[in-house]
């Protein structure tokens, strides 16, 4: 089933600790844009909501409204959590800011791969993902727990894998990874 534009949320990720990059990774350049920027154009065009959620208190420069996270914990699981909780769609397909060769196509295959589930992923692990609602209850209880580990909480899920090529899923890690 393809879903329609208005129905899915887009969600960025901005709140991550970028330990290894060492500066925020939203903005950080690639092809002469801000990979927020490029994450949050990507949402757009395949989605008419795009939600951004992170720390405000980052005082990040973006050209785009970041909801805050309401944690102090530094998690994907807490944006994806944030992200739920605000979305008035059952359905959003969360990118992290950091993997600039994801394509619109990939996010609402996504979108339409987690009909009849909690969560469609590719093979590689949790980001990028689509997640309805009815996952929020395991996401929720597990980070309350203190455990953060994203994939982990797939287990508890009904969930399917959506296959694409890997290279689309190359993150960025350190400044070096950008060329």
């Amino acid at each position: 089933m393809v879903r329609r534009r208005e129905e899915v949320t887009g969600v960025l990720l901005v709140g991550g600790a970028s330990r290894r990059f060492g500066s925020p990774k939203a903005l950080a350049r690639f092809q002469g844009e801000l990979l927020g920027e490029r994450a949050h154009r990507l949402l757009a065009e395949a989605f008419d909501r795009v939600l951004a959620v992170g720390k405000t208190r980052d005082g990040l420069a973006l050209p785009f409204e970041v909801v805050d996270d309401g944690s102090d914990v530094r998690a994907p699981i807490v944006g994806l959590v944030a992200a739920l909780r605000h979305a008035d769609t059952d359905v959003c397909v969360v990118l992290p800011t950091d993997m600039p060769l994801v394509s619109a196509e990939l996010l609402r295959r996504l979108a339409a791969e987690v009909e009849g589930h909690d969560a469609a992923v590719p093979p590689t692990g949790p980001l990028p993902g689509a997640y309805r609602k009815s996952a929020l209850p395991v996401l929720e209880r597990r980070l309350a727990a203190g455990e953060l580990a994203l994939y982990r909480a797939l287990e508890e899920l009904d969930m399917c894998v959506v296959q694409t090529d890997e290279d689309e899923l190359r993150n960025v890690n350190t400044p070096a990874d950008l060329a």
